[in-house]
């Protein structure tokens, strides 16, 4: 296959590539954007350490051929925060431990940032729900749904 040309939308910045139609969006985003942020884990789509958002949705970005993203809007854990100000999820996993070795960190920021999105008032077993495609060997999960349940109340305030 040749190289092909794509346009993507990478933290609401547009961004152009020159890369084989089916390179993942994970080495796109890691080697051709610089964006290293998005974590390889497992490389089969089951751990969600490469989670990002595309168009809004939560996707596995080992998983995404870059042909599939092009023209698409995609997040990844460097977009969460604006204007060097952490999102209230990035500050809750701090102020409650929920990384610790870092590996799923990324994965998990962005999916519960979008879990938050979609409910802003999860309740624990919603809290479980959205981040079940995320695996975590350290935390034993319950520091990480600390977490997510301290930033309910913090982006509530921030709407506020």
């Amino acid at each position: 296959m040749s190289v092909q040309h794509y346009s993507l939308v990478v933290n609401g910045e547009l961004k152009r590539v020159a890369t084989h139609p089916m390179a993942r969006l994970l080495d796109v985003l890691r080697c051709d954007l610089l964006l290293t942020g998005t974590k390889e884990g497992c490389g089969e789509g089951e751990c969600g350490a490469c989670s990002v958002l595309l168009n809004g949705e939560l996707v596995n970005s080992c998983l995404i051929p870059v042909a599939q993203a092009d023209g698409a809007e995609i997040e990844t854990v460097e977009g969460l925060g604006a204007n060097e100000q952490l999102h209230a999820v990035q500050r809750a996993f701090l102020e409650c431990g929920g990384a610790q070795c870092g590996m799923c960190t990324p994965g998990m920021l962005v999916a519960s940032a979008h879990l938050l999105r979609k409910n802003p008032h999860p309740d624990l077993a919603a809290i479980r729900e959205g981040l079940n495609g995320n695996l975590c060997r350290c935390t034993g999960y319950m520091r990480i749904f600390e977490a997510v349940e301290r930033a309910v109340t913090s982006v509530g305030e921030e709407r506020a």
